[in-house]
């Protein structure tokens, strides 16, 4: 029994759905340049008017600041969307008022609508109640499907859903299903991946992680700081000096959880950070002071291989190494490549979020087999740290 509701609980045929989706996407000339974000919400619309319900779509789209902003107008994306549907998206000027009642009023049955970005309101950001009495007067339900927005407590992702019936979309469902598979009820033993470059960024998501999962394996710039502090030098390599007792605090807490915190045995080391520089592999001891560790070497590739090889569900957030530039992405690429193999072979469950993580595991040919990526940034990372959403929330008080 999960937590919140989702659309199928709900007898839309003939009521209109309030439907909040994340389509900030990218734009050029004045179009989408990635339509990810439309591809994904359709399948939810679709089974919304599938089953007779009227939608209206709620979107922000750029920082407008309770601001009418000609260049942040959602126009694009409605015909954007109509395109993905394959069928006439109507639009409101406003996201309240005249506009926006009367293309409401005017829907039938099974049609589609967009209102205005809710952001050219302040009220949006500040969750204002008023605002949202407002918005819910022109559904009869309201489904979340913006897990992306989860994380902000505004008046489209967290006020409505106190306001009217309220579910998760197809898109939330599955986020929010693969993040309890993941790190709620987890098959064990359970691996997380943390790299990036900086330890101070990634506390939180240590420390929650390591209450959690029986091992946290630490890559990137990061692993530096973990070395460092146990004595290790490392050369000219990214380093948070300062960070040291903190790492050292996460090691000890970690090992009191009964979590591994796995740092690397080898890395890659070079004099510059440069497409195909002179590189080596060398020993966690033997860093040269003239040169930075940028890669984990061969050694720790196995290490990494081996144990995702024991493991039952992984948790992925931030690459190994520098990955944007060859020869430095090879670490990344075969902790990657493995995990997919893995999962591919259904021995693995593994979800991954994050923006380099996306990039990194795209470059690496391995996204398309792990159980979930998370394209959700910010809320993923909060997801990890262990806070609440206010937009999931809400969700599940509704429930």
């Amino acid at each position: 029994m999960s937590k919140f509701k989702t659309i199928d609980d709900l007898n839309v045929a003939g009521k209109r759905v309030l439907l909040r989706a994340d389509l900030n996407v990218p734009m050029q000339d004045g179009k989408p340049s990635d339509t990810t974000r439309i591809d994904r919400t359709v399948q939810t619309i679709k089974d919304l008017t599938a089953r007779g319900a009227k939608v209206i779509i709620l979107s922000h789209f750029g920082r407008p600041k309770g601001q009418v902003v000609a260049e942040m107008t959602l126009k694009p994306i409605a015909v954007a969307m109509a395109s993905a549907l394959g069928r006439d998206v109507a639009f409101a000027t406003d996201t309240i008022g005249d506009s926006a009642k009367a293309v409401v009023g005017a829907m039938n049955d099974g049609d589609v609508a967009m209102l205005e970005n809710v952001r050219f309101h302040a009220e949006e950001t500040d969750n204002d109640d008023g605002f949202a009495t407002t918005l819910a007067s022109l559904g009869d339900f309201f489904v979340n499907d913006a897990f992306s927005t989860a994380h902000r407590a505004h008046a489209s992702t967290e006020a409505l859903a106190r306001k009217l019936p309220a579910a998760a979309g197809r898109l939330m469902q599955a986020e929010l299903e693969a993040l309890g598979a993941a790190l709620g009820t987890p098959v064990k033993p359970v691996a997380a991946v943390v790299g990036g470059a900086k330890v101070s960024t990634k506390m939180e998501v240590l420390g929650n992680l390591s209450k959690k999962v029986d091992m946290i394996i630490i890559g990137g710039g990061m692993a530096n700081t973990f070395l460092f502090a146990q004595g290790h030098d490392v050369g000219k390599s990214l380093c948070e000096k300062d960070m040291a007792d903190e790492a050292l605090a996460i090691i000890a807490s970690a090992a009191a959880n009964g979590c591994e915190i796995v740092l690397p045995v080898d890395v890659v080391v070079s004099a510059e950070f440069a497409a195909n520089a002179a590189n080596q592999a060398v020993d966690i001891d033997a860093i040269p002071a003239d040169k930075m560790a940028l890669d984990i070497g061969p050694k720790t590739i196995a290490d990494v291989e081996n144990r995702l090889a024991g493991c039952k569900t992984l948790v992925w957030n931030g690459p190994f190494g520098a990955f944007e530039i060859a020869p430095f992405d090879k670490g990344t690429n075969a902790a990657a490549q493995a995990a997919a193999r893995l999962t591919k072979a259904g021995t693995l469950t593994s979800v991954a979020g994050g923006g380099d993580t996306v990039a990194a595991l795209v470059q690496a040919g391995a996204a398309d087999d792990f159980s979930y990526i998370s394209t959700a940034g910010g809320a993923f990372l909060e997801w990890i740290e262990g806070k609440t959403l206010p937009g999931v929330a809400a969700l599940e008080n509704n429930a």
